[in-house]
């Protein structure tokens, strides 16, 4: 006779711990991968753009143009240089307690760019002049114009976090959550329990 083991015993790593673990690694990977592109890419604009005009790509749509940013898109808010710093404290803050429950690997690459964009910019207000937490962000890509007249002039950690709040939206639209499961599913949790007690059922019927 063999002891049955407890309901839901060995479904807690495969359902809920494996899921995790890989999803915060995405998550992390996805982050690191974005911010080394973007403190890279910044380096480069800073030694070879600096003193020097506009270099126009791909016939004028693409310009490499480099700038200093105190602000947000547009300069926005470029008199409280401050306040971003906060603004992105807080939503890295946001994006640690959001994987406390995370499971689902699309989430995880969204959160990720998020993260590492926002990690990119907050490492220029931190380290760069003219001060530590008011400091100007490394800018150099702009669309169709050399200064940024048809859209504001960005970098790749702007580009990181467009694309992560872009495919947050498709996710949320799409009904996927951030456990893994899509919208109207029942509970991860309520079905391996249920399943865990139907099968010490069965193996004390069978004992």
């Amino acid at each position: 006779m063999t002891a049955a083991p407890p309901a839901g015993a060995g479904t807690a790593e495969s359902g809920g711990g494996t899921p995790r673990r890989r999803a915060v690694g995405v998550l992390l990977g996805v982050a690191l991968v974005a911010l080394l592109a973007d403190l890279v890419t910044k380096q480069l604009a800073l030694s070879a753009l600096t003193g020097r005009g506009p270099v126009s790509l791909l016939g004028g749509a693409v310009y490499l143009t480099l700038t200093r940013n105190s602000g947000a898109a547009w300069s926005i808010g470029s008199d409280h240089t401050w306040v971003f710093p906060l603004i992105t404290i807080g939503v890295i803050g946001w994006i640690a307690w959001m994987a406390v429950r995370l499971r689902s690997v699309p989430w995880a690459v969204s959160l990720g760019l998020v993260l590492g964009g926002a990690l990119g910019n907050l490492t220029d207000r931190i380290f760069r002049a003219p001060g530590h937490f008011i400091g100007h962000v490394v800018d150099m890509i702009s669309l169709f114009d050399p200064y940024g007249q048809v859209w504001p002039v960005f970098n790749l950690a702007d580009s990181s976090l467009v694309c992560g709040v872009l495919l947050a939206v498709l996710l949320e639209l799409t009904g996927r959550q951030r456990d893994g499961r899509r919208a109207g599913d029942e509970p991860t949790a309520v079905a391996e329990s249920g399943d865990g007690a139907t099968a010490g059922s069965e193996q004390r019927g069978r004992a």
